[in-house]
């Protein structure tokens, strides 16, 4: 708690633990249209293909889980002009496996959307909405930002993941992928 000058009480919320972190996530799952058996399903589904790092696999698998979402739930709502829906989606989904995730990684060159440090490989996500920026623009930013630069001297393979949506079709209609 942080009292600035103005004289208004400032919160900074975190999770105690990982634990708590991917609790919080999996209970948001339901939310996301996923009954409880088939959230469980969803997320060993990924959790496999990260640790096999099945890249094409969590590809499939997010592609699926995004055909999923309710149409109801973008009826008379903007929500899926925004990168920040498509990347909270995937962010609640990892996050709910109780895996180390960074959200806008920051580095001297900007910030990736979303890091994922799991079993010995680094992921780094980048979210574009295609309608918004030309096609192609999610992987090339990763690349020309040089995201993955401060992770280099750890000695993991780091790939570069750059996930792009239509908000016409609301789905993933790239997943373009670059392993140094």
């Amino acid at each position: 708690v942080e009292e600035p000058i103005t004289g208004y009480w400032l919160y900074t919320l975190g999770y105690p633990n990982r634990e708590v972190e991917a609790s919080l996530n999996e209970s948001l799952l339901p939310a996301l249209g996923l009954e409880a058996s088939r959230a469980q399903e969803s997320q060993m589904q990924a959790l496999m293909a990260l640790r096999n790092h099945d890249l094409p696999a969590l590809e499939t698998h997010f592609k699926a889980l995004f055909a999923g979402l309710p149409h109801d739930w973008y009826r008379n709502n903007l929500i899926a002009q925004y990168e920040g829906h498509y990347a909270s989606v995937f962010y609640s989904h990892l996050a709910a496996l109780g895996l180390a995730i960074t959200v806008e990684d920051a580095g001297n060159t900007g910030r990736v959307d979303m890091t994922v440090d799991f079993n010995g490989h680094i992921y780094l996500f980048e979210f574009k909405v295609l309608e918004q920026v030309p096609e192609g623009k999610a992987l090339q930013q990763l690349q020309d930002k040089g995201y993955a630069d401060k992770y280099r001297g750890q000695g993991k393979p780091i790939h570069l993941i750059g996930v792009e949506f239509s908000r016409e079709q609301r789905q993933i209609i790239a997943f373009d992928v670059l392993t140094l």
